[in-house]
């Protein structure tokens, strides 16, 4: 079974996966020692580790050091958030998930909003559509295989019409041959009863403070649950209590 299948069928089981969101090499080896069954890039910790700002202003190539830095450094699936995609046509697009497919990346996120001047919005659904279509269309020409979760974020964005716009991405997303859904910020276990039971692919839901525990997840049949930057904020949090205790302890005791 190739790494990419192995992916597949994570997505199948009983069991929702429980994808371990890394930055670096050391957080994706923390992972797999602890038992993960698969890692994703969060982009956004990745932006922070390099000292940007999410929303795809570091560069691909920069991205993409980091991503073949962790796939060498690791044996378990390798997934990676590419945001909008780090290009303006399809073409730049499939190219940068090329490369990754190459180097062994196994899936990908992709997702319906963009950054404009600074403030992130959700694509119509005739571009959401028509960009999405194009991308899948020609993966499949050039046989590059790799599992395609497609990010929405109307939840995210808390758009009019949550539920409806929702359904509606999600229908396009089937329609034109992803593999997976997932949709960030959903958290009360009415909507996403309501948005999952139409969803024939896997679906997937990200780590919010009023998400519910991973068994009513698995209940209502959430395939997939990622954690997205919250553990990076977290671990950095320590560190800042960390470092505030040494100055008051005025040693370095507080971390033995």
């Amino acid at each position: 079974m190739t790494a990419i299948q192995r992916f597949r069928e994570l997505h199948k089981q009983e069991d929702p996966l429980l994808i371990g969101n890394v930055w670096d090499v050391q957080s994706a080896r923390i992972y797999e020692k602890s038992g993960y069954q698969a890692v994703a890039t969060s982009s956004s910790a990745v932006a922070f580790t390099l000292g940007y700002e999410d929303g795809e202003n570091m560069s691909f190539d920069e991205y993409f050091y980091i991503i073949e830095r962790i796939l060498k450094s690791i044996s378990i699936p390798l997934s990676v958030d590419l945001e909008g995609g780090y290009g303006k046509t399809a073409e730049e697009i499939v190219l940068n998930i090329s490369r990754l497919a190459k180097a062994g990346v196994v899936g990908i996120n992709i997702e319906d909003s963009v950054i404009i001047d600074g403030t992130r919005k959700l694509l119509s659904t005739h571009d959401f559509h028509e960009k999405l279509n194009a991308v899948i269309l020609q993966l499949k020409e050039q046989n590059i295989d790799i599992f395609v979760n497609v990010r929405i974020d109307p939840f995210l964005l808390g758009v009019d019409n949550t539920i409806q716009e929702t359904l509606e991405r999600i229908e396009i997303i089937e329609r034109v041959g992803a593999d997976g859904i997932f949709v960030p910020c959903i958290t009360e276990v009415q909507d996403i009863e309501n948005v999952i039971k139409t969803a024939k692919l896997p679906f997937s839901v990200m780590c919010m403070p009023e998400l519910t525990d991973f068994q009513t997840l698995k209940k209502l049949g959430v395939k997939r649950i990622s954690s997205g930057n919250f553990l990076n904020g977290y671990i950095y949090g320590q560190l800042e209590t960390a470092l505030k205790a040494i100055g008051e302890a005025g040693s370095f005791s507080p971390i033995f």
